[in-house]
């Protein structure tokens, strides 16, 4: 964690939260140029992140759904209870309705993917600090489908039936994890991501390990093994 440099006052303060040294780096970049905002500092994990709230009092979390040895959804949760008045958007790899819908659920004011233009994510910190809420084009159109389809097809969208964390497990699966790095991924015993394993069979009415893994891969599985899907 490090702190951004110093600003003339009446800028906005963003917290860039990202594990990735060359994402923060062009973020930092990005925000330098801008009148009206400014880094006021980065982190990389969980644990950073809380603290870097603590100690720069941001108005703007940038934050990724993947950060080191945490769970970016339970992350919300936790800045959501612990500083209410600090806004979160979301910058992510994941166009999935599923993320987008938690995120916002969990507390979330936006949500904006990473390959978007640097202009719609500036706009789109823009507009979560004002106090409104921020979806790209894409993603409305997407939610808005999910919101008109037929109760049948809803339901019939065994994802939806998944916990934030059975999700996280099955996108970590996805991204080429094993049980036991997953379990040091979220600070979990061994014997508590094989429970998650077999709800995640249960709910995807899944039968063997094989075809789960199988199945996560092909949800969350475009980047190589070992990589952090974002």
């Amino acid at each position: 964690m490090r702190s951004g440099p110093q600003h003339p006052c009446g800028k906005a303060r963003i917290l860039i939260a990202d594990d990735h040294p060359l994402v923060r780096d062009g973020l930092v970049r990005l925000l330098a140029d801008q009148k009206d905002l400014c880094c006021c500092g980065e982190s990389s994990t969980v644990a950073e992140t809380l603290g870097a709230v603590a100690r720069f009092n941001p108005d703007l979390i940038l934050l990724d759904l993947r950060l080191k040895s945490g769970d970016g959804l339970e992350l919300i949760k936790s800045l959501v209870g612990q500083f209410p008045k600090v806004r979160i958007l979301v910058l992510s790899q994941h166009n999935e309705h599923m993320f987008v819908e938690r995120a916002l659920r969990a507390g979330a004011m936006g949500y904006v993917l990473k390959d978007q233009a640097a202009e719609e994510v500036l706009e789109a910190m823009r507009t979560v600090i004002a106090g409104e809420i921020y979806l790209s084009s894409a993603l409305t159109a997407g939610m808005l489908s999910k919101l008109v389809a037929s109760p049948d097809a809803r339901a019939a969208d065994c994802l939806e039936r998944l916990t934030d964390r059975e999700l996280h497990v099955l996108q970590l699966l996805g991204s080429g994890l094993s049980t036991r790095e997953i379990a040091a991924e979220l600070n979990l015993s061994f014997k508590t991501v094989e429970t998650h394993r077999e709800n995640l069979k249960n709910k995807l009415r899944i039968r063997g390990a094989s075809e789960l893994v199988n199945y996560a891969i092909s949800l969350f599985g475009s980047e190589p093994a070992g990589s952090r899907a974002r």
